[in-house]
């Protein structure tokens, strides 16, 4: 009997411990949005007051708006494979957060693993030029036949001069591994002076 007892006072105990770490866990939801709204942390938190018509989400500063840069898009193969930007150039404010595709495609009867290496044009936007994600940061194995579309997302440093007005971003993809000779080194595409009036 006494071992009864007890075990229902046990059982009794882990009921409200399971409740206690329910209510909590409930809890946990607006104290974490309110802790969010008080201290400006949370890009949800102020989604919403934006959503709700409380307050209007501040402007990004970092964005250069009085100035644009067109940012064109090359791509070079040295093997037997296809390999493009979705679309050839745009423009772009530096500070801009802006995301581009390259496209890809394997026409080879067999495996490939292959790598890009970037380069810039002029040399000066090479230090500005900010790449948050890029396919160029790994290699890649693909099957025979094989597409993907890989993003760029990048974002022009609004200290770039003001006398660049156009930037080039080239990308060689190789074969690691292959008979076709790796790509230079990243670095610097060489720039071809424009006429005045282009």
């Amino acid at each position: 009997m006494a071992n009864l007892s007890a075990n229902r006072r046990m059982l009794g105990k882990l009921a409200v411990i399971t409740v206690g770490m329910f209510a909590f866990g409930y809890a946990l939801v607006p104290l974490y949005k309110t802790i969010c709204e008080m201290t400006g942390i949370n890009i949800l938190a102020l989604g919403e007051q934006v959503l709700s018509g409380n307050k209007a989400m501040p402007a990004n500063s970092q964005v250069d708006t009085s100035r644009t840069i067109t940012v064109e898009f090359d791509a070079n193969s040295r093997g037997p494979w296809e390999f493009k930007p979705a679309q050839r150039s745009l423009t772009v404010h530096p500070g801009e957060m802006t995301t581009v595709v390259y496209e890809f495609q394997n026409v080879q009867n067999r495996r490939m693993s292959a790598q890009a290496i970037p380069s810039y044009a002029p040399m000066q936007a090479s230090a500005h030029f900010n790449k948050l994600e890029c396919f160029c940061f790994n290699q890649y194995t693909l099957e025979p036949g094989e597409k993907k579309s890989w993003p760029v997302v990048f974002v022009i440093d609004p200290k770039l001069s003001k006398d660049v007005t156009t930037i080039t971003l080239s990308y060689t993809f190789f074969e690691v591994g292959g008979k076709t000779p790796a790509a230079p080194v990243a670095g610097v595409k060489p720039v071809i002076a424009e006429s005045a009036g282009s």
